[in-house]
This record gives structure tokens, C-alpha cells and sequence, in this order.
């Protein structure tokens, strides 16, 4: 009976240890949330007292924009020299991140209605100026946007001996990017909540407004959802001024050379604050140094140069001398070698020489 009783003892002394080791440990784990809870406190309350530090933009509010006559394809022999003379143009303009590309008419005798942008019915012995234009623009736009935007052309037949732009806007389908170019789809959509784009991804986009279908726009890319990935329409601008990515150019066609360099599409100042007109007969670049701007313009001629473009141009008096139209007037590659140099040469030689002035 005492064994029995000890053993009754020692049990009842077992539990009750095991009742005080979990509070022990209860209270601990009450302490230590307690402890959590006030350094959580602590830092949000140092959060809130320190000032907010303004959102860094790494952007580059500045454009640069080149203008050259399209009358330089007809120096080529071939439609297919002429399809990789406009993409000789293109790398060169893309490499020096141009932001606006302006295709005008030296000889200034197309009139408005045909260099207006009428993307249609331009056959073989066409208009020089579109089809540079329309070979431009069709390898500045995403590969997966081009069978949307570009419909077979004879302009375009020879697009394939030429070397791709390789521009940060250029994606493939698993590249994480805050950025995207896309197309608006023809797909059913809940009234009031957006639409669908094709962004070249591997899911569809939603995005937060109602856009009508087949048109081109820049996407904010978001979060992800189940079934499609989610977005925000911004203006193109927005990569260059937000982020500081280069997204390409636009393309402008101009009746003449005047209008090439008064009619500038930015709003914000209405002109390009400085022009640049490039020939052998300007002063050297070496003396040069490039002023503040906002909005830069170099223009480059034809084969026999600016001087054809000045002397076609009714809206210019016959009698003005061609460095007075600019606001520099430049020889970017004295003592050359050859008599001649070609456009797609000049604009290298040209943004190679002025590009370190245009970074800083």
C-alpha cells in the first residue's frame, strides 16, 4: 500500500511539473510577441518621423531627333540595296539612341497629300521619301507587332536580309520587363474593366483602360494574375522620361526642308531649341560646343547636299544663306579622304562626334 501510495506521489508531482513547464513557456512566448510588437512600434514610428525621400528618376527628359531626304534611295541600284540602305539608317540612328527620325522631300514636288503618311499602294518606282519611311518603321516595331501593323508590301518584300535593331524594347516572351510594347485585341471584355493586349508574352495582358482594337500602346507592366498578367497604359515617352530606356523612334515626313525643321511635334516648347546643319563647307566640329537643349535637331543632305533642298523650297527666300538656318553649322569629318560621304555614313561619323556633348 505505501508503494502504491508513492507511486501515486510521484505521478501527481510529474503532472504538476508539467502544468508549471507550460506556463513557463506560455509566459515566454508572451514576452517574446510583446517584445516583437514593440520593435515593430518602434521602427514604424521612426518611419513616420523620418521625411520621405522623393522617388529618384533616372530619365532623360532631353530628345534627340534626326532629319535626311529620302531621295538618297534612289542613289541605290537595286530594291534590295535600297531596303539595306534604309537599314543601314536605322542601326545607325538606333545605336545613337535618336528619338525622332524626319524623312523629308528635298526636290519639294510631292505636295502635302503624298508625303502626308498614306502608308498604302506604293509600288516598285514609288515615292522615295514613304518607302524609306515605311521600311524604317517597320523594323523600329516589336517582331511580334509587325504581322498587326504590316501587311505584305512590295516595299517590304527584301525586310528579311536585314539586321535586326536589337532595341530594349525589342523583347522576347520570358523577358521580365517594366516596360512593354502591345496590341490592343479584338477580345470580349466586362463593360468597364479594360482590355486585352498582346504584349508578346506568354499570357495576354489586362489593362486598366477601354482602348478600341489594333491600336499600338506602351504598357506599364504590373502583377500577375491566374490567367492573364496585369498593366497600365502610359504614354510612349514614358520609358526615356521615367526610366531613362531607349524605346525607339518615331517617324515624321516632311514636304520640304523648311517644314522638316519649323514643324516639330513636341508640345512642350513647340520648336527644336537647337538645330544642327551638317555639310564639308561648316566650321569644324572640334570648335564646337553644344548649348543647353531640350529638343536637338541635326539635319543631313542628300547626295549634292543641303544646297538642293534650299534651293527647291518656295517657303524660303531664294536668296538666304543655308548656314543661317541653323543654329550651328558644322563639318563633323574635315580633311575627309573621299570627295563624298554618303548620308548613312554621316550620320555615324556625325553622332560619333557630337554624341560625348549630347550625353553630358
Amino acid at each position: 500500500s505505501n508503494l502504491e501510495n508513492g507511486e501515486k506521489l510521484s505521478k501527481t508531482n510529474l503532472k504538476l511539473k508539467r502544468k508549471a513547464d507550460k506556463k513557463r513557456h506560455k509566459e515566454k512566448r508572451k514576452i517574446r510577441k510583446l517584445e516583437k510588437s514593440m520593435v515593430l512600434k518602434q521602427e514604424t514610428e521612426k518611419k513616420q518621423k523620418e521625411p520621405e525621400k522623393p522617388p529618384q528618376n533616372n530619365g532623360r527628359c532631353f530628345t534627340v531627333s534626326v532629319a535626311l531626304p529620302g531621295s538618297i534611295l534612289d542613289n541605290a541600284q537595286s530594291p534590295e540595296l535600297r531596303t539595306y540602305l534604309a537599314g543601314q539608317i536605322a542601326r545607325a540612328c538606333v545605336i545613337f539612341q535618336v528619338d525622332e527620325i524626319i524623312v523629308f522631300d528635298e526636290s519639294a514636288s510631292s505636295g502635302k497629300e503624298s508625303t502626308k503618311g498614306d502608308f498604302s499602294g506604293v509600288g516598285k518606282h514609288g515615292n522615295c521619301n514613304v518607302q524609306l519611311a515605311r521600311i524604317l518603321q517597320y523594323l523600329e516595331c516589336p517582331q511580334y507587332l509587325r504581322k498587326s501593323f504590316f501587311p505584305k508590301h512590295k516595299d517590304l518584300q527584301y525586310a528579311g536580309i536585314l539586321n535586326p535593331l536589337d532595341c530594349p524594347h525589342h523583347m522576347r516572351k520570358c523577358d521580365d520587363a517594366k516596360y512593354r510594347e502591345g496590341v490592343v485585341l479584338d477580345r470580349p471584355v466586362k463593360a468597364g474593366e479594360g482590355s486585352f493586349v498582346d504584349c508578346g508574352t506568354l499570357k495576354t495582358v489586362k489593362i486598366d483602360k477601354v482602348i478600341q482594337p489594333n491600336i499600338r500602346v506602351t504598357v506599364r507592366m504590373k502583377k500577375a494574375k491566374k490567367k492573364f498578367l496585369l498593366g497600365e497604359v502610359v504614354p510612349p515617352h514614358c520609358p526615356r522620361t521615367e526610366g531613362g530606356i531607349y524605346w525607339g523612334y518615331n517617324i515624321r515626313l516632311a514636304n520640304s526642308l523648311s517644314s522638316a525643321i519649323v514643324e516639330c511635334p513636341y508640345s512642350d516648347t513647340g520648336k527644336y531649341d537647337l538645330t544642327i546643319g551638317t555639310s564639308e563647307k561648316g566650321n569644324p566640329v572640334s570648335k564646337f560646343k553644344m548649348p543647353k537643349f531640350k529638343h536637338l535637331l541635326i539635319v543631313f543632305g542628300g547626295l549634292q547636299g543641303l544646297e538642293v533642298g534650299l534651293e527647291s523650297d518656295e517657303a524660303l527666300d531664294g536668296d538666304i544663306q543655308l548656314p543661317l538656318l541653323f543654329d550651328s553649322y558644322l563639318n563633323t569629318c574635315p580633311n575627309q579622304g573621299s570627295r563624298t560621304i554618303r548620308t548613312e555614313e554621316a550620320i555615324l561619323v556625325t553622332m560619333s562626334a557630337l554624341w560625348p556633348q549630347i550625353c553630358n
